[in-house]
């Protein structure tokens, strides 16, 4: 009897250690499932809080008689970008098939959150990767600023968000597109060797926005007047302090975009990684912004310090380092910073010997250096240090999927840019007559007629006080 109360006993007591057990790895889970949701969260809210930024920025760059005109722009891309990524964008992004030989071109489910309740952690991924899709049409409104029809501007913004944008998503980091996927070895490759690094968006996001903004800047044209010399000094912006302050929104902003990429935050391994990539993004952006401001200041013509120079040198370096900000160590940080600097400066003075007309030097810093943090993973990377890098410049062979990457995604975003921006332009569409020019785009299209008004009887004119 003995033997046999001891043996139930026994039993009991396994029986409640086992459930005991279970419910630690529930709470582990639920534990997990909730830290990795605020994480996301916080960061998207972080990147989405970079549309601030840009409405700074690009608000301050314009002139004055066009202020209103260019926040309608951002307002657009945020209200419109998303619907667009909710209807369509998402599921061309990451709606891939669950196969043995998935398509590698795009994805096909989940259109208008179809099966989200099914796996309800969707949600999370889908508002960050939202934010990530909305930054890619607002780098192209800058570009075409003061000119552009803001029809016209929709237009491009529905085709940008609901598919130019999303299928370069899919290529790049559905896990099942083009550039990369999983072989059946595990191994991460693509369709011409290794696996595409863009950890955050070097080529995914700025080199897509920075494409659209270089063809949506040459389909519509200069600003009337813009290369006369003797009305050059009428284009300068007309809020520095608004351009710094963007600035600075959207460089705090970026700690959502590059380290909230790692996509959870419930181990160790990914916390010391967030980490990384936070340091990595700061020095390249310091990086870079010194490099614009000592070049300008120091060595080229004029030789006075700009102030304006200083804060796209800083996103110069911040774009520069969003695509590898994973797989290198901050000394390599600093290098690709530097290079991004001297990389967008020399793409600024390009434009204005092109005669492109670039408000807010979007293509230099978007798309000249997008097209640089892609690149510069084929050369920088250790693959002892165990970041995923393989750079030439450790022997590697990176270089080569990555040139493939930047040259399939300019392909892709010029050759869907022009079949959209060119008839919208051929139909009156796009570019704002010269008598709505001449006045600004707020007094003609938008009610109130002026972004500032002064209190009566207020000094208002330059020097007063």
């Amino acid at each position: 009897m003995a033997l046999v109360d001891s043996y139930e006993l026994k039993v009991q007591l396994e029986a409640l250690i086992q459930s005991q057990n279970d419910q630690i790895e529930s709470m582990q889970s639920d534990y997990n499932e909730s830290l990795d949701t605020i994480w996301m969260l916080l960061a998207a809210a972080l990147v989405f809080f970079m549309h601030a930024g840009f409405s700074l920025l690009e608000a301050g760059s314009v002139r004055f008689k066009n202020t209103q005109n260019i926040l309608a722009k951002n307002l657009v891309v945020v209200t419109v970008g998303f619907l667009c990524w909710w209807a369509f964008g998402y599921a061309w992004a990451f709606g891939g098939p669950e196969a043995v030989d998935p398509n590698r071109f795009i994805g096909h489910q989940y259109f208008f959150h179809g099966g989200f309740w099914n796996e309800k952690s969707l949600f999370r991924f889908w508002f960050f990767q939202g934010a990530f899709c909305a930054t890619g049409a607002t780098i192209v409104s800058g570009a075409m600023a003061e000119r552009t029809n803001l029809v016209g501007f929709a237009l491009y913004t529905f085709f940008m968000t609901s598919w130019i944008y999303p299928v370069v998503v899919y290529w790049a980091w559905s896990g099942e597109g083009l550039l990369n996927f999983t072989h059946k070895d595990g191994a991460s490759v693509s369709a011409v060797g290794s696996g595409f690094i863009d950890f955050a968006g070097s080529g995914v996001v700025h080199l897509v926005g920075g494409v659209g903004a270089l063809l949506g800047a040459v389909v519509v044209g200069p600003r009337k007047g813009r290369f006369n010399p003797s009305l050059e000094p009428e284009f300068d912006a007309h809020s520095i302090p608004f351009c710094v302050l963007g600035t600075f929104c959207l460089w705090f902003g970026w700690y959502g975009f590059n380290p909230g990429s790692t996509g959870s935050m419930h181990d160790e391994v990914t916390a010391h990684l967030a980490g990384m990539v936070a340091v990595n993004t700061t020095i390249a952006a310091c990086c870079g912004g010194i490099t614009v401001f000592l070049l300008r200041w120091l060595v080229l013509e004029p030789r006075l310090m700009d102030v304006g120079g200083f804060c796209n040198g800083i996103l110069a370096g911040l774009v520069s380092i969003t695509g590898g900000c994973a797989s290198v160590k901050p000394w390599e940080a600093l290098f690709i910073g530097l290079w991004g600097g001297i990389f967008y400066q020399f793409g600024s003075m390009l434009l204005k010997f092109a005669k492109i007309d670039d408000v807010v030097d979007a293509i230099p810093v978007h798309g000249i250096c997008g097209f640089w943090g892609v690149i510069a993973m084929g050369f920088f990377g250790k693959p002892l240090d165990g970041l995923g890098g393989d750079g030439a410049f450790y022997g590697g062979h990176q270089i080569g999927v990555q040139a493939f990457g930047a040259m399939i995604i300019f392909a892709w975003v010029a050759f869907w840019s022009m079949l959209i921006l060119i008839p919208l332009r051929f139909f009156g569409l796009l570019r704002l007559a010269d008598a709505i020019q001449d006045t600004g785009a707020d007094a003609h299209e938008h009610s109130p007629s002026k972004a500032y008004t002064a209190p009566t009887g207020a000094n208002s004119g330059v020097g007063s006080g």
